[in-house]
């Protein structure tokens, strides 16, 4: 995103063409071409009620609850919001380790 609006900077202060603008920066010129199509409110709304609601689900498990609703998106799409949105889940803490011999077992060998 930012090589792209490094190559639109370049071709509108210094009046230059698409193709060397984009040279310049090392863009392909179909990138600057495509209009990147808006992120829809809504799914990033839905995406934080469910990841409220459910908050041991990672992105794709909010991904199918979101097909069930007729909401489909790219799978690097919707991690691309999770992550955005900040709705990754944090992993469990560790947990401690217990000194006291195994049942059954003797400690010496």
């Amino acid at each position: 995103m930012a090589r792209r609006d490094a190559a639109l900077r370049a071709m509108r202060d210094h009046d230059i063409s698409q193709r060397r603008g984009c040279a310049l920066v090392g863009v392909d010129p179909k990138t600057v071409r495509r209009e990147r199509s808006a992120d829809n409110p809504d799914i990033r709304k839905e995406m934080g009620e469910i990841a409220e609601k459910w908050r041991r689900f990672g992105y794709r498990r909010i991904g199918i609850l979101l097909g069930r609703e007729g909401i489909t998106m790219n799978h690097k799409k919707l991690y691309r919001l999770y992550r955005e949105e900040g709705l990754s889940v944090r992993a469990g803490g560790a947990t401690a380790a217990t000194s006291r011999s195994r049942p059954g077992r003797s400690s010496a060998s």
